[in-house]
């Protein structure tokens, strides 16, 4: 049987020699079992999972940089872990090599209240640091929905449904320790709010997904828990109104804190599985954060703007378990989905475009879901332009598989020829690098492909991802 392109680019004798030299190391913090392995590997898409050869569990930045000189001795790949909710294939080895866990990396190094800001380990999810916060009157604002790693969400420049007030990931990073393709260690940046001082290598490593070092430290700004904060959901009698009420809101200042769009199908699955009682209708999601008199005036505002557009009443929730039932249940949309049709694989796929293009995007998106005999329900962060189709698809009717796959590629044109991006918010990975040179041109790819090549060589680092090495 000939042998896959992956497999010729394997070493299967220099891999066995960094396991047996890992296992020396690390003792059973190095698994290879076929379980374990397939666990750090694609789990929450279509796309194959091609799991690594080992995953090995370091607890400090210098154990991480002893994995990344045996791997790179002999050239094998190293492929850094979170918690593995990406969904572009990111944590895939299609070279095979080694997946670095984070697990056991968990730790706040430090907060600095006064500064407004924390010093982590990558392995931290946004919860757990959360938790940590509350008692100091701080939060980190990036919410994504998954309960991700910090590190893997400043790998893949994460943002969530507080983007359209406190920014995304890359808004957010002062600084990273970053453990280099030959094991030394970079640091980006200091704490300081700003610098002019050289090129801005923390930006550079916001979004590289793993592709260019491996994050070991973050250095994250934090925002006061705000003195008030409302919730709110408001129907609308199109989702093209839903989309027009979040472009006025922005354009007339508003500082909203979230405005998520569902659509009707979407608000079905989110009464079903999340115990709801909301009218099955399009709806915005909304959240507004100041003080008790600036929050009522925002939601006045919010409202005479509904009402223009035929949207309301508002259903409000002030206390903070009906808020976190609200916002729960936006996050567990991609899980509701699921319900609608059950046994069916979940595809989530994202653009962003610009505001004011937004409406037409989504109504042009829900034709052609129409024209396709697809179920996909839509869901976004409409405050930025982004938004996310999660399509419902039987993987062993071809021609399913194939209408949905022309819907994606359908929905990825549409948005560069609006000026948008293939994705807002879930990274390149594999399943997007096809899009890169539509949307970026090939100057751009090739300054890409350059700085890959000068800081990683041989190509170890999360190879097969974001750019061609070749």
């Amino acid at each position: 049987m000939a042998k896959s392109s992956n497999e010729k680019k394997r070493n299967p004798g220099a891999v066995q020699q960094v396991v047996t030299e890992l296992a020396a190391a690390f003792g059973n913090r190095l698994v290879t079992s076929q379980a374990v392995r397939e666990q750090h590997a694609n789990t929450t898409t279509w796309i194959e999972n091609q799991p690594p050869d080992a995953v090995v569990f370091p607890q400090d930045t210098g154990e991480v940089q002893q994995i990344v000189r045996i791997c790179a001795a002999h050239h094998v790949p190293v492929i850094p872990f979170g918690t593995g909710t990406s969904l572009e294939g990111h944590v895939n080895a299609p070279f095979g090599g080694v997946s670095v866990d984070f697990r056991d990396m968990n730790k706040v190094i430090a907060v600095h209240a006064e500064d407004l800001d924390c010093v982590i380990e990558p392995g931290i999810t946004r919860k757990q640091l959360n938790e940590h916060l509350r008692d100091q009157g701080l939060f980190f604002p990036i919410d994504p929905g998954a309960d991700a790693s910090l590190g893997g969400m400043a790998a893949s420049r994460a943002s969530g449904t507080n983007a359209v007030r406190y920014g995304t990931m890359k808004d957010n990073v002062l600084a990273l320790k970053v453990v280099l393709a030959d094991g030394e260690v970079m640091t980006t940046s200091r704490r300081a709010k700003k610098s002019s001082a050289g090129y801005d290598l923390t930006r550079l490593m916001v979004g590289s997904e793993g592709t260019l070092g491996i994050i070991t430290e973050l250095t994250l700004k934090l925002s006061g828990i705000p003195e008030s904060i409302a919730s709110g959901v408001c129907p609308f009698p199109s989702v093209d109104a839903c989309c027009n009420a979040a472009i006025l809101t922005i354009q007339s200042g508003i500082p909203v804190a979230r405005i998520e769009l569902l659509d009707a199908l979407q608000v079905k699955a989110s009464n079903a599985y999340s115990k709801l009682t909301l009218p099955e209708v399009p709806m915005l999601f909304l959240e507004f954060h100041g003080t008790e008199a600036s929050v009522a005036e925002q939601s006045q505002r919010f409202g005479d703007i509904a009402r223009e557009l035929g949207g309301g009443p508002f259903d409000w929730a002030t206390k903070a378990e009906d808020r976190t039932r609200l916002w729960q249940a936006r996050h567990d949309a991609y899980w509701a989905g699921r319900s609608l049709r059950p046994g069916a694989q979940a595809i989530a796929t994202d653009v962003c475009v610009p505001i004011s293009r937004l409406a037409e995007c989504v109504a042009a998106t829900q034709r052609d879901i129409e024209e396709f005999k697809l179920v996909a329900p839509v869901i976004g962060h409409v405050g930025d332009g982004n938004f996310h189709l999660t399509l419902m698809v039987d993987v062993d009717d071809p021609d399913e598989v194939k209408r949905a796959k022309k819907l994606m590629e359908r929905l990825t044109e549409l948005a560069l020829s609006m000026d948008g991006t293939c994705t807002g918010e879930h990274g390149v990975g594999q399943g997007k690098m096809k899009y890169m040179l539509a949307e970026h041109g090939a100057p751009a790819l090739g300054a890409m492909a350059a700085v890959k090549r000068a800081l990683d060589p041989n190509n170890i680092m999360n190879p097969g991802k974001i750019v061609p090495f070749d």
